[in-house]
């Protein structure tokens, strides 16, 4: 389940150190912020959605591990997008170059970076609409390319800088096309 939650009787907006200091203090929820500086929060994923994630993470990961092209983050981690909302993509993933440009300070926290890819992963308490808009968001703050994964309904999202949102049926395997290439993932333990 997800809550949105408007904090403007406390605050304008949530800032990164509050935020920070409620993830901490509350370690079984994930929290995310909009652009708008309202809060989200997010219940953990249940054991098939983080079983799903895991696969998703390992295969990314091995693909990194072996090209060295970028780093690899899993769904803790949060991003301070270029439109001020900090999110937790399911996995992503980021350019050396770009990672290498930011400062160890910057790394330390919610890193001020868009991902290059991002894998956004359905369960069966995601809202498909919220979660749509997630990925259009990515694309609006520069994210290349995107997959948004409906398990249920064997179906993938394709998000692409600049380009119509595809939809595929039943995907075997997912290309990282030139963003991240001669990644090939394997849908089979997905779907």
């Amino acid at each position: 389940m997800t809550y949105t939650i408007s904090v403007k009787a406390f605050t304008d907006s949530i800032s990164d150190r509050t935020l920070e200091q409620l993830c901490r203090e509350n370690p079984d929820l994930r929290f995310e912020t909009d652009a708008k500086g309202k809060l989200i929060i997010m219940s953990p994923t249940a054991s098939e959605s983080g079983k799903r994630n895991g696969d998703l993470l390992i295969q990314v990961g091995i693909w990194n591990r072996r090209t060295k092209l970028g780093v690899v983050f899993d769904s803790s981690t949060g991003f301070k997008l270029s439109n001020g909302a900090t999110r937790s993509p399911d996995v992503s993933w980021i350019a050396i170059e770009r990672w290498d440009s930011l400062s160890d300070k910057q790394k330390r926290g919610f890193a001020p970076i868009d991902p290059d890819f991002v894998i956004e992963l359905m369960s069966p308490t995601d809202d498909l609409a919220i979660t749509q808009n997630k990925m259009s968001e990515y694309i609006n703050c520069g994210v290349k390319l995107g997959w948004l994964i409906n398990p249920d309904e064997k179906q993938v999202e394709i998000y692409r800088l600049g380009k119509e949102k595809q939809v595929a049926i039943n995907p075997s395997n997912l290309s990282g096309e030139d963003v991240l290439p001669e990644l090939t993932v394997d849908l089979s333990d997905i779907f």
